[in-house]
């Protein structure tokens, strides 16, 4: 069971401009702005901007879902077959995430904040 899609991250090529469309597009400035990474909250979602993101297979927006047991579903995932892209890694705050590709080459991505 998840608790939605929460969270997309954008891989970005220049994380200057990007940060403009974005902050733009929202009308509000990122709650996070660092070389590795620009987030805004909106709409209670998260928006990531990734300037490292193509480097780490990503083709385009990642779809982060929410659970509670991020090694569970993890696994359960890569039994049906999904390849790992980013195996489990702490973010920062006891954040966790980690993304797969499935079979057609979609990007699923999965977080567990500490309190999930």
């Amino acid at each position: 069971m998840t608790a939605g899609l929460n969270t997309i991250i954008y891989p970005v090529k220049d994380l200057d401009r990007a940060k403009a469309l974005f902050s733009a597009l929202l009308g509000t400035q990122p709650y996070a702005d660092e070389p590795y990474y620009v987030g805004f909250k909106d709409a209670g979602q998260d928006i990531g901007l990734d300037p490292n993101g193509h480097a780490k297979g990503m083709t385009g927006p990642v779809p982060y879902w929410h659970v509670a047991d991020i090694r569970a579903t993890l696994a359960a995932l890569l039994e049906t077959g999904a390849e790992t892209l980013q195996d489990v890694k702490d973010v920062g705050g006891g954040r966790l995430i980690a993304s797969v590709k499935d079979a057609d080459g979609n990007l699923v991505g999965i977080l567990q904040d500490p309190t999930e």
